[in-house]
């Protein structure tokens, strides 16, 4: 595999994968609404159309197109967005990929731990456990759905549950030290399953060589924490005042509306899948993450 298409590479994830990738000598090419940004290929999701040369350059797809879960309250009208940007976006790859003569030989995609529900409380979950009935679990449901058809187009497949991602420039941390003190949501006890960009990164591109992967891993780093204990760890590593008292569920419900049960829920989410399959974590500890994510 040498020609790497890749679907929101101007997002955070995207642009570190293609960072990694093109350091190991990959091309690198996106998938965007403009072929301005760097070396991209023309789609448009809401028309349904794509350029038909991508699938036809590409030997290997990393799909990462999404609306953002949390950067809007969530209206009816939000709530459709975040859904089809991933059921139309796939749809619109696996009709490119069946068009195409030269099929690329393999297609990692981005899922999301919301698979298993909002709050799976202090049970431990793996890639077989019961998904959840909420929305963001019926949204991540008909996503998988989607790219399940094109693994039925006899593709290397692979999907990871993505959980919180920690990184210096944007996504969770961003969010909770934004405030002027820093505290815990709720009661500060539900756990965050979180993993360093870089180790997220890193497992893209180990979905991609190594050619034995197939299926569902979770995206997760091996230690999963509560959000009190993410909530302080990160305000002392940012040098921010910490707050220990939790902020009311009832207020979160009003400022976020339902968009609320996602913070004050969580997940405990087992990454034993990927470390069978020779994934070897740089970032085990939160406080090794912390360190080198406020290291600047």
């Amino acid at each position: 595999m040498k020609n790497i298409l890749i679907t929101g590479g101007s997002g955070l994830i995207g642009q570190k994968i293609t960072q990694l990738l093109e350091e190991k000598d990959y091309a690198v090419a996106w998938l965007s609404r403009s072929s301005k940004k760097r070396k991209s290929f023309v789609w448009d999701i809401n028309s349904q159309t794509i350029d038909p040369e991508a699938m036809e350059w590409a030997d290997a797809v990393i799909h990462l197109a999404g609306a953002g879960v949390a950067d809007q309250r969530w209206t009816a009208e939000r709530k459709q967005e975040i859904l089809q940007s991933r059921t139309k976006s796939t749809a619109l790859l696996h009709q490119a990929i069946e068009k195409s003569e030269a099929k690329p030989t393999t297609f990692i995609s981005a899922s999301a731990v919301g698979y298993y529900g909002f709050n799976t409380g202090t049970k431990l979950v793996d890639e077989n456990s019961t998904a959840g009935t909420d929305f963001l679990a019926q949204v991540v449901i008909a996503w998988e759905n989607e790219v399940k058809k094109i693994e039925s187009l006899h593709l290397r497949t692979v999907m990871l549950r993505i959980g919180i991602v920690l990184d210096a420039d944007g996504g969770a941390l961003a969010e909770m030290l934004k405030p002027p003190v820093a505290a815990p949501l709720g009661s500060g006890d539900q756990w965050m399953s979180w993993i360093h960009i870089d180790d997220l990164a890193k497992m893209f591109v180990f979905a991609l060589e190594k050619t034995t992967l197939q299926g569902v891993y979770n995206a997760v780093g091996p230690n999963p924490s509560t959000n009190q204990q993410l909530t302080k760890e990160a305000a002392d590593a940012k040098g921010k005042t910490y707050l220990g008292i939790g902020v009311p569920g009832f207020v979160l419900k009003l400022v976020l509306g339902e968009m609320a049960a996602m913070v004050l829920g969580g997940n405990r989410v087992s990454c034993q899948k990927i470390q069978k399959a020779g994934f070897q974590f740089d970032y085990f500890e939160l406080s090794e993450a912390l360190k080198d994510i406020f290291k600047h």
